[in-house]
């Protein structure tokens, strides 16, 4: 099931386009000929990229959500207030998205991609492999894990009447950036906590450059990526689509290595029990999709940032 062609450049709205994702995102689709209505809460905050347009304004307020989603060809959520506690993590990222979902439905929008995260399946020691079809985490994850799960399920409700949603499910995501969690925070809190660097180092390190990430966002968001009737070759038409964004398997041993040495520091190994099953990524595979950014480059840039 082909999209229709549109006459002119597709019209996508982005939410927290001054994030890690969310302002790669803008930039892949200002690269795809995209009109984009970036969305930030402060004004100035948007990349300053030609076809890129600010909207200053909160997502989870109706009134504004219904303005900017109007004549928008798709929608791209990013925004989730990660560290919050659970009741701010469920006001904005499951209600309020949730709520802008249904506010684009309404306007026609045909496309909706949601960055959600493989945080929401169960990845206890001793799980195997975790496709798109594997268990959920159950209420006993942490907050963070949790109310992503709920988001997803909370958009699949939303799906249909012509919206088609999607639900990118990255792991762990690298790419330089202030608010980068895993080449800036994460390594702030090994520099400065011991207990941070102890790891046991065959656990699975499942990653993702963000560029990659924006990349496929972005094809799926503009109709590049054309809806199918089976998920594993593009996204279901008035369905909703998880699908995985993973790049090559690695292990604690690769990513903690590389930020104690640029640290100077040394890891703490440990035999404690954890996760080496593999995320499964054959689904983006079949929408056409291959990571470009290798371990070794993302992790040279990511020891790089930390000089």
């Amino acid at each position: 099931m082909e999209d229709l062609p549109t006459a002119s450049a597709p019209v996508v709205v982005v939410t927290g386009a001054n994030g890690l994702v969310g302002s790669r995102t803008c930039a892949a689709l200002a690269g795809l000929g995209a009109t984009v209505r970036a969305v930030v809460r402060r004004e100035g905050a948007a990349p300053d990229l030609a076809g890129v347009e600010e909207h200053v304004g909160d997502f989870t307020d109706p009134a504004f959500a219904t303005d900017v989603v109007v004549g928008a060809d798709a929608v791209v959520t990013t925004v989730h207030p990660m560290g919050s506690d659970r009741e701010t993590q469920r006001r904005v990222g499951v209600e309020g998205t949730a709520a802008l979902a249904r506010a684009a439905r309404d306007a026609g929008v045909r496309r909706l991609v949601h960055v959600s995260t493989a945080a929401v399946y169960d990845r206890s020691p001793g799980v195997g492999d975790v496709d798109e079809s594997s268990p959920l985490v159950g209420d006993d994850g942490n907050d963070y894990a949790v109310t992503k799960r709920d988001a997803d399920r909370a958009l699949a409700e939303v799906a249909g009447d012509g919206l088609s949603v999607v639900l990118l499910r990255p792991p762990a995501i690298l790419g330089r950036g202030e608010s980068s969690v895993w080449n800036t925070l994460r390594p702030a809190e090994m520099r400065e906590d011991p207990a941070e660097r102890r790891a046991n180092p065959a656990a699975t390190f499942s990653w993702v450059h963000v560029d990659d990430l924006a990349r496929l966002a972005a094809d799926v968001a503009s109709g590049q990526v054309l809806r199918s009737d089976q998920s594993a070759l593009g996204p279901v038409e008035d369905g909703c689509t998880a699908v995985n964004v993973t790049a090559a398997p690695a292990t604690a041993r690769d990513y903690y290595t590389a930020v104690t040495g640029a640290l100077g520091l040394e890891p703490e190994w440990t035999d404690e029990e954890a996760w080496t099953g593999r995320l499964v990524g054959e689904r983006a595979r079949g929408w056409g999709w291959e990571p470009e950014v290798g371990l070794d480059d993302a992790l040279a840039e990511l020891r790089q940032g930390l000089a």
